[in-house]
Parts: C-alpha cells; structure tokens; sequence
C-alpha cells in the first residue's frame, strides 16, 4: 500500500514539474523567442494593436463605435461605456456583442444617434461605423470605413484628401493568406502612421 501511495506522489510531483513549470516556460521561451511582439499583446506606445482604442477627435480616424455616441461612458450616472447597450440593474454591459434584433427600438435609437453623430463630423458612415462589433473591441476597419472619414480628418488636420487616401492604402492588409476574411486597416496604426504626417 505505501508502495503504491509513494508513486503516485512521485508520479504527481513529476507530472507538476513537467506540465506546470517546464511546460510553461518552454512554451513562453518560445513565444518570446519567435513571436516577441505577439506575446507581449502587441502594444505600441498607444496602446495595443489587438483591441480598439477610443478615438473621438476628428483629427484621427476612429473604428467601430465603442466608447461614444449612446455608448459612452458617464461617471455621474454610473455608466461604464463600451458596445453593449444591455442594461442589467441599470449599469450598462461590459464588451461582448449587443444581441440586439433587427425589431429591437433601443438599437434603432443608438443607430439613428450615431449616424447623427458621423453626419455632424461631415461623414457618411457605412453598416460598420454605427454598428458593433461581435467583441465590442474590434480594432480593425475595412479601408471603405477609413475612406469615409477622409473628410472630417482631412478638415480637422489640413492634410489634403489625396494623402490621407495614400495613408490608408499603405495601411490597409490583404485578406489573411488571401482568402480568408477580408481586407482590413487596424486603427490604431493608421492613426500612428497620421500622426507622423502631421
């Protein structure tokens, strides 16, 4: 019997040593090794290039909605911000899609109040900048939703519409090995590559 007790403690101590530790930290050596920016998330001086920042100023082109317009965040009234609408004991939801039907009035107001929002900045917004992302941190646009928004940027920052259309060319990625999704621009690094012009 303390036969068999003792190799099984022997066994589990093995198997602690080699799963949680050697494991771990051969897989982070390699993470660290080959994919060093991956794995630190992908940060630049402005933040991370894997979740959507909150962009409001006309200077910069902004991504999907997530903190303004009906989603913005309200210290006074306790509201946190963000793309869920839902409320739950009135405080508003945290990131996750808004799960609001094609029926739903509170998601017919919030995009009728961004559209009004992107018309005031002097653009006509596509499906994408009044809607949320399935995340609700999605930092990534398609190039129609950056060319969009080359009036507001170009009036706000003076740079003509022939540059920034070049800006976002350069920034925009090709579907991922061709195929899969579709060509895309991550905001933050649009926005980055714009302040270098400026």
């Amino acid at each position: 019997m303390l036969v068999h007790l003792r190799r099984s403690l022997v066994m589990a101590v093995i198997c602690l040593v080699l799963f949680g530790f050697v494991y771990a930290f051969a897989g982070t050596g390699i993470a660290q090794l080959f994919f060093k920016n991956q794995a630190d998330g992908s940060i630049t001086a402005n933040g991370s290039t894997l979740i959507g920042q909150n962009w409001t100023s006309p200077k910069f082109f902004h991504g999907r909605p997530d903190d303004f317009g009906p989603y913005a965040a309200n210290a006074k009234q306790d509201v946190s911000g963000g793309d869920n609408p839902l409320e739950a004991n009135g405080f508003s939801g945290e990131s996750s899609a808004t799960n609001l039907g094609p029926r739903s009035k509170t998601l017919e107001t919030d995009t009728k109040e961004l559209v009004k929002f992107w018309h005031s900045m002097g653009v006509n917004p596509t499906p994408d900048l009044v809607t949320t992302s399935g995340s609700g941190y999605d930092p990534d646009i398609s190039p129609q939703d950056a060319y969009v928004q080359i009036p507001m940027v170009s009036k706000a920052t003076g740079l003509s519409p022939k540059v920034l259309r070049t800006l976002i060319k350069s920034q925009s990625h090709s579907a991922q090995w061709g195929f899969l999704g579709a060509s895309y621009v991550d905001v933050l690094q649009l926005n980055e590559a714009l302040a270098k012009l400026s």
